[in-house]
């Protein structure tokens, strides 16, 4: 049985991936220090023979006895109020975690995948955003905390690739949601959904009109799977490229949502907010055989049922 460490297990997209390489068959090693993730997320695993866990900060020595095969790195917090809150740990875990995680890969022989993120590209001049795009970042800025967290990790990541010949995959994560966010994580979606569950006027920052593509979390995932295990190491974007304005989103959200009696209401726009995100997916869809499948129609009833059983 192959053994695969996921850093980040306990979080929204490391609890999915657990739940998917438990599926395929795979040994399953969790690691999450909890600064963002939840046990709730990952306790239905742990009755599970082939399932373990470690509370640990990968920013740390990283030790796991044994063989093993892959290595998945999602640990990191991911949401603006999350990374504002904890910058240095952010900076440290895209940072030190990764390099403690190559080390560990190299000695273990392991392959290695690390969640890298469209924030690499920051508030891009170029829109949809290929793989070949090298950003706009503002790498002093609140967000650059995070995005160049993100582009250090894809740096050092091909380095050991290239000088000690390490099996490296990198993926870059554009807007995902789904069951398992956290509410209060101050994301778009799931401030919309809880917002309007709880009759809250829906916060738009702006006038609304920036953009963001949407993709349903098991797609994301099967993405994933499917770049672990090919032989592709310059980064992929995996995303959905239906690109709307965050304030359709809102709309869609109010539609969705029953009895609500929320509106919206209009904020200042945050700095350095992107005023545009697509993936460019060509790669994705010729090297991997990856599309997106989930309409966000689909999506949003799914996660709308998710936050409504879990606001009660």
């Amino acid at each position: 049985m192959p053994k695969v460490l996921i850093t980040g297990a306990a979080g929204f997209l490391g609890s999915h991936l657990c739940d998917k390489f438990i599926k395929e068959g795979f040994e399953v090693i969790g690691m999450d220090n909890l600064i963002t993730g939840s046990l709730k997320n990952i306790e239905h695993l742990f009755a599970l023979a082939q399932f373990s866990f470690y509370n640990h900060d990968v920013s740390k020595f990283v030790h796991v006895p044994g063989d093993l095969d892959f290595i998945l790195h999602f640990a990191s917090p991911a949401s603006p109020i999350d990374y504002l809150k904890m910058p240095i740990q952010t900076l440290k875990v895209g940072s030190l975690g990764t390099h403690n995680l190559l080390g560990l890969a190299k000695a273990k022989k392991a392959r290695m995948l690390i969640a890298s993120t469209s924030e690499v590209y920051g508030d891009p001049l170029v829109n949809p955003q290929p793989e070949e795009y090298w950003g706009n970042v503002n790498p002093i800025g609140p967000r650059g905390v995070y995005d160049e967290a993100k582009r250090f990790q894809e740096a050092i990541t091909m380095a050991y690739h290239t000088y000690h010949g390490l099996e490296t995959r990198i993926v870059r994560i554009f807007n995902t949601y789904g069951p398992r966010m956290r509410a209060d994580d101050g994301r778009a979606l799931p401030a919309f959904f809880s917002q309007a569950i709880e009759n809250k006027d829906l916060t738009v920052f702006g006038d609304g009109s920036q953009t963001r593509s949407f993709c349903y979390v098991s797609d994301l995932v099967d993405g994933i799977f499917k770049l672990l295990h090919s032989d592709y190491t310059h980064p992929v974007n995996i995303g959905n490229p239906d690109e709307i304005s965050i304030l359709q989103a809102a709309k869609e959200v109010l539609e969705i949502v029953e009895n609500t009696t929320s509106t919206i209401g209009f904020h200042g726009l945050p700095k350095d907010d992107p005023k545009v995100r697509r993936p460019d997916i060509t790669k994705a869809k010729d090297i991997l055989g990856w599309s997106p499948k989930i309409s966000r129609k689909e999506g949003f009833e799914i996660t709308y049922n998710y936050f409504k059983n879990t606001l009660k």
